[in-house]
């Protein structure tokens, strides 16, 4: 391949076109709001990105690995219910590991789960992670019931409390503060993308996820790589989801239920095929932050709110077919 095509190649990739569409997006936006681009506006996007970049980093492994989980919100539902349950019923004490730990070990024993289902029983892993959620979700309600819990313990207290900066608005004195909690997403999506790019893991993963029988053949083990996607995944959930009841002073038992869609859909314009094998960590965040402008600035263009939903079915359709072309396109350049 000469060096035009390359570079013809590079200028329209799916990344790219996600840049392109996020800088007229922003460039209208400015123009219908000029406070969009103040400080105040990034300060908020990094907020409401930071849970959907990390269930979309965790879905995304997932989704290279050959996979799909559709359980993660109820595992995350779970994970960030009980610990409050228990404490709330003089079952548990007040400390951050506290909390966190509860979470984690359930996201491992429904990661452990889905891992049996998927890797072992051999389910389709779209049927195996609905059965999962189905019965995370209804479990849940059925043995807690569906109090609502909107008081943070002290130690969640001080947490949300902890500030990596705060921005005062000049003409408001309204003020931005930007959590500490926002450097998780940002050193997940650093470790996952060095192991993804520099480590056997990595490799294995987009192997089985792009040919199972030949990466069992070239020395991979599969049934280890799923465990350790769909464990990954649910761990990272359920520490997600805790975070998520910090933030936003509430732990329900539906809050996260629905979730799947935007992410898979984060995914997908992010440049994963659902066939697996495909993906990166940087394609993902360019999805996420795509997904994170059209939720939460249509009301700077004077768009209803119950256009969101239309207007993140669009992304997602543009994502598939943006995928879909870059394949092909690919595949007649005989890159596959």
């Amino acid at each position: 391949m000469n060096n035009e095509r390359r570079v013809s190649l590079a200028l329209t990739s799916t990344p790219m076109i996600l840049i392109y569409v996020m800088v007229v997006f922003c460039v209208i936006a400015a123009i219908r709001q000029p406070a969009f681009l103040s400080p105040a506006t990034l300060i908020n996007l990094c907020r409401a990105g930071i849970f959907t970049m990390c269930f979309a980093i965790c879905e995304m492994v997932v989704i290279i690995s050959g996979g799909i989980d559709v359980s993660f919100p109820a595992i995350g539902c779970v994970a960030m219910y009980v610990p409050m349950y228990m404490y709330n019923n003089g079952m548990g004490v007040d400390s951050v590991f506290f909390f966190f730990g509860v979470a984690i070990l359930i996201g491992l024993a429904f990661g452990i789960l889905n891992g049996v289902l998927v890797a072992i029983l051999k389910l389709p892993p779209l049927i195996a992670t609905l059965a999962t959620s189905s019965v995370a979700s209804g479990g849940l309600i059925m043995l807690l019931g569906t109090r609502e819990f909107t008081t943070l313990p002290p130690s969640l207290d001080w947490l949300y409390s902890i500030n990596l900066l705060t921005y005062t608005d000049p003409a408001t004195g309204f003020k931005y503060p930007l959590t500490i909690l926002f450097l998780v997403p940002v050193i997940l999506c650093i470790v996952v993308a060095l192991v993804l790019r520099y480590t056997m893991l990595g490799r294995g993963l987009y192997a089985i996820g792009g040919d199972k029988n030949a990466a069992r053949v070239a020395g991979f083990n599969v049934k280890k790589l799923q465990f350790t996607a769909y464990i990954f995944c649910s761990v990272m959930a359920s520490a997600t989801a805790m975070m998520y009841t910090t933030l936003m002073h509430s732990s329900t038992t539906t809050a996260l239920m629905g979730e799947e869609m935007i992410i898979i859909a984060a995914c997908v314009v992010g440049g994963c095929r659902l066939t697996g094998g495909h993906g990166s960590v940087g394609g993902t965040i360019l999805g996420v932050l795509l997904i994170t402008l059209v939720q939460n600035n249509l009301n700077m263009l004077g768009v209803p709110t119950s256009w969101q939903i239309f207007a993140v079915g669009l992304v997602l359709l543009l994502g598939a077919v943006l995928s879909s072309i870059q394949a092909k396109r690919i595949e007649k350049l005989g890159k596959i």
